[in-house]
C-alpha cells in the first residue's frame, strides 16, 4: 500500500490560517517544526497525553466532501498537516509506516471537532471528515517533502 504526500501545511499560532510549505522537519516527540503543536500552542496541546505530532488527511476524502456537500475546501482549511494521495490512512492506525526516510506510528483516526466549524463556518466539512484521517507519532527525525512516498 503506497501513497504520495500531496501537500504540507503548518500553522504557527492556534486559529491562524494554515501555510503551505514544500518541506518541513519532523522531530520525534515535538511534531513539525514551525507548527503550533511543535510549540505546544495548538488548540488541543494540553488535552491528554496522547501524541499529536502530525495529522494527515487524504485528498480523496476532501474531493468526496466537495462532491457530496457541494462546498469548496480551501487549501489547508481542513487544518491537517499533511494531505496524502492514494492510500487509506485509517488502515495505518496501530502500524508503523514511512514518509520518505522518516518512520511514524499511526496512533488513531483523526476525528474532526467543533473547533473546525468555529474556524471555517462549514458544518459539512465536519460531517465529511468523520472517521477519516490519521494522527501519527514521529519516531525518527528528518525532513518531509511534497512528493515523498508514503508506505
Amino acid at each position: 500500500m503506497n501513497g504520495l504526500i500531496n501537500s504540507i501545511f503548518v500553522v504557527d499560532v492556534a486559529g491562524s490560517l494554515p501555510v503551505s510549505v514544500q518541506s518541513v522537519r519532523a522531530v520525534p516527540g515535538k511534531g513539525l517544526e514551525g507548527d503550533r503543536y511543535y510549540h505546544k500552542a495548538g488548540y488541543w496541546s494540553h488535552n491528554g497525553n496522547l501524541p499529536r505530532d502530525v495529522t494527515l488527511v487524504d485528498i480523496e476524502t476532501l474531493e468526496r466532501i466537495e462532491a457530496e456537500y457541494n462546498i469548496a475546501i480551501e487549501p489547508g482549511e481542513h487544518r491537517r498537516n499533511i494531505e496524502t494521495k492514494g492510500i487509506d490512512l485509517t488502515a495505518l492506525v496501530g502500524k508503523k509506516f514511512q514518509i520518505g526516510e522518516i518512520t511514524l506510528q499511526g496512533i488513531r483516526v483523526c476525528e474532526p471537532c467543533a473547533h473546525l466549524v468555529e474556524l471555517t463556518g462549514k458544518k459539512q466539512l465536519l460531517r465529511g471528515l468523520v472517521h477519516s484521517g490519521l494522527v501519527a507519532e514521529i519516531l525518527t527525525d528528518g525532513v518531509i517533502h511534497v512528493g515523498n512516498q508514503l508506505k
